[in-house]
């Protein structure tokens, strides 16, 4: 990658080669590698160019440009574009949390992730979109695929944080959690062609909220991948003093005896990520857990080596 982006580590990004994001069932756009698409021989509106591949159409080369540049390039149709995949991000308060022993926040890790799927999906020559939300869509790239569309996501990644306290002060009176039902709604009115839609979250939410959503773009056929976020301390909670604990989200402060907490804790933890992906697999959502002190390149190849 000739131009440095920030998140698109040249490192990390060379371990994933050969890596692909398959899309399980029908998707809307061209057939490519293992993508199905379910519009074959009609007129479509020009969206953009691409570089030619092997194995692509002849008839779609752009000659004028080959005479200029020298370069072969392809046209691509709105819907003869490769399937899209629709990366959503949690930039929520909760998402900023790392404790001591790991070197990302959970923002940050999401972060990361999601440029390497974006790497990857672009790589095969498919498109690629992000939305980053905390309670509504903050910053949104639509789908592309060509690699130019890399400096666009980096950008959004480097812009994207986590609202002020100031801004959640004024929410405390009308609390509701992040991820909801009306934020879903909106985004599915953004996803106007079915695709692979992966959320990267801590799942800081109402279990029935986020379901609802979630069942929300099942019914538009997107194949949905739940990815959540967590850090090691929210899984092991390995606090023995009595400690003070900063509310997120709006949540007041807490002093606790963590000792005397953490069985507790845990079965709950335990249980509302199992219901969760319980709940997932019924919608046939796949569900993955992730935590912040895996390599990123690890955390990529456990999810695709799924999905």
């Amino acid at each position: 990658m000739a131009q440095h982006l920030p998140y698109f580590d040249p490192r990390t990004l060379s371990k994933l080669e050969g890596l692909t994001l398959h899309a399980r069932g029908t998707v809307e756009g061209a057939v490519t590698g293992a993508h199905r698409s379910p519009f074959h021989g009609f007129a479509a509106e020009f969206a953009e160019h691409r570089e030619y591949a092997p194995g692509d159409d002849l008839r779609y080369v752009d000659w004028k440009i080959y005479g200029r540049s020298d370069r072969v390039f392809v046209k691509q149709f709105e819907e003869e574009t490769n399937f899209a995949c629709h990366l959503l991000l949690d930039a929520s308060e909760s998402m900023t949390y790392r404790s001591d022993t790991t070197p990302l926040s959970k923002l940050e890790f999401a972060k990361h992730v999601a440029a390497a799927i974006s790497y990857i999906v672009v790589k095969q020559q498919d498109a690629v979109g992000l939305m980053a939300f905390d309670r509504e869509v903050s910053q949104a790239v639509r789908p592309g695929s060509q690699t130019a569309h890399w400096k666009q996501i980096s950008h959004v990644l480097e812009t994207t944080v986590a609202p002020s306290i100031s801004i959640l002060k004024s929410q405390i009176s009308n609390f509701q959690f992040p991820i909801s039902d009306s934020l879903f709604a909106g985004i599915a009115e953004r996803l106007t062609h079915r695709g692979v839609v992966i959320l990267l979250s801590d799942l800081f939410a109402d279990a029935d909220s986020l379901l609802l959503g979630l069942k929300r773009l099942r019914h538009q056929k997107h194949d949905v991948r739940v990815w959540q976020i967590v850090d090691p301390a929210e899984e092991d909670f390995p606090f023995d003093d009595p400690t003070l604990f900063h509310g997120l989200e709006g949540w007041a402060d807490l002093p606790v005896e963590p000792r005397l907490l953490r069985a507790a804790y845990q079965r709950e933890f335990e249980a509302h990520r199992e219901s969760l992906r319980r709940k997932c697999r019924d919608l046939s959502i796949e569900f993955q857990t992730l935590r912040t002190d895996m390599p990123i390149e690890i955390a990529v190849k456990k999810c695709l080596a799924v999905g």
